[in-house]
């Protein structure tokens, strides 16, 4: 059985980060076929990257997870000040580095167990392309490293040290073409051994159905699921909410699923519930009118996913190639680039039942023909036995 090592920046049941979850997901399903070990930090918060995890050797859900501590915690006020200098500065690759380190999570044990025990391993999938682990890990393992960048147009994928860390991996696994593209645009990889592959998504075996009466919630409501932040479109998803309520009165509420990292306005229509269990987020989906996706950095959107696997539309920022894609290969959705297309779409969608149900069972068609896990393992095995002769080395 092949063993491979995942590197990961965190990794655990309770975090619902969009690579770490991919992480988590991947190795459980891949399991079967392959010998995994994740390697990853004590780190449980992506702010601070503090140590609150026990280091050593752990099982969850039956996968082997080896944690090294962090060695000091992120100071974001300092990083957000470098930051801002290094993205406005023609830097040189120590000044650059010095940001990498800063950004985290450093850990000198898990470098140090890579580089002493790499030959243990046949493969290294490193996940996420913009952190420490992943930007110094790599250059341990070149012989016979995947990089799952899960990247987007953003600020730091712009730095000149990222140029040399794409040309290092024997592999790329992309999670949509859109992401696929831009890598290649960016960093000119095409001679890669590559794939497109994302993540699998289910339907639970069962809802509930409970969720109106547990929450107290008897409108109808558009779901928002995801981390409550400015990154994620949040600050314009408000804006664009509270004026849409003014402008077209009604009483839809807008209900908000995951861990808040910026301020929620106070308004009587906007409802946060907090991280909830899994099968609450399905009933939620499934009580819904559609799900909101404001973000305009992504590099798949597995919430669309979850929406269309349970025959749910959804409303997307336009301005994010990756999610504008999704919607237009499924035809699961209406699209939206401001205040004025982000009303129309709402209420198309609130007001037209016959469009939910259509654009519904459009995205659960796609969804169930490009993302059901048995095509994704089936690709990940694909993928690796291209790889397979450099990986024997």
């Amino acid at each position: 059985m092949l063993k491979v090592a995942f590197v990961v920046p965190r990794y655990g049941t309770e975090i619902r980060g969009g690579a770490e979850m991919l992480c988590l997901q991947i190795a459980e399903q891949m399991s079967e076929y392959w010998d995994i070990e994740v390697l990853t930090t004590c780190a449980k918060d992506y702010i601070s990257w503090k140590n609150e995890f026990k280091e050593g050797m752990h099982k969850i859900n039956n996968i082997s997870v080896r944690r090294f501590k962090v060695d000091q915690p992120r100071r974001m006020r300092r990083f957000n000040l470098y930051s801002k200098w290094i993205y406005n500065t023609k830097s040189s690759l120590d000044a650059e580095e010095r940001w990498i380190k800063a950004q985290g999570p450093s850990s000198s044990e898990l470098l140090q167990f890579i580089e002493t025990n790499h030959g243990d391993y046949q493969l290294f999938f490193f996940f996420t392309y913009l952190y420490y682990t992943t930007y110094f890990g790599l250059q341990l393992v070149r012989d016979k490293s995947v990089l799952i960048p899960t990247a987007h147009d953003e600020p730091p994928i712009h730095l000149s040290l990222f140029q040399q860390m794409f040309q290092i991996p024997k592999g790329f696994i992309y999670s949509t073409l859109e992401e696929e593209a831009f890598v290649n645009r960016l960093f000119n990889v095409e001679a890669k051994v590559s794939d497109v592959i994302g993540t699998g998504v289910m339907p639970p075996d069962e809802i509930n159905k409970l969720f109106r009466g547990k929450y107290n919630i008897k409108e109808k409501y558009i779901l928002y699921v995801g981390r409550i932040d400015v990154m994620k479109g949040g600050k314009e998803l408000f804006a664009f909410f509270r004026k849409f309520k003014k402008d077209f009165p009604s009483d839809v509420k807008l209900v908000l699923m995951g861990p808040q990292v910026m301020s929620i306005p106070k308004h009587p229509d906007i409802i946060y519930l907090g991280t909830l269990p899994e099968e609450d987020k399905f009933d939620a989906i499934q009580s819904s009118e559609f799900m909101v996706v404001p973000s305009r950095y992504e590099s798949l959107s597995i919430v669309a996913l979850e929406s269309w696997v349970l025959k749910k539309p959804v409303l997307v920022n336009q301005r994010c190639d990756v999610l504008f894609g999704q919607c237009k290969r499924s035809d699961g959705g209406l699209a939206y680039h401001n205040y004025e297309t982000f009303c129309q779409g709402a209420n198309a969608l609130l007001s037209d039942s016959e469009l939910q149900k259509k654009l519904g069972e459009n995205g659960h068609k796609y969804t169930m023909e490009n993302y059901h896990w048995d095509i994704i393992k089936r690709k990940y095995l694909n993928f690796v036995d291209q790889l397979q002769p450099s990986s024997d080395s």
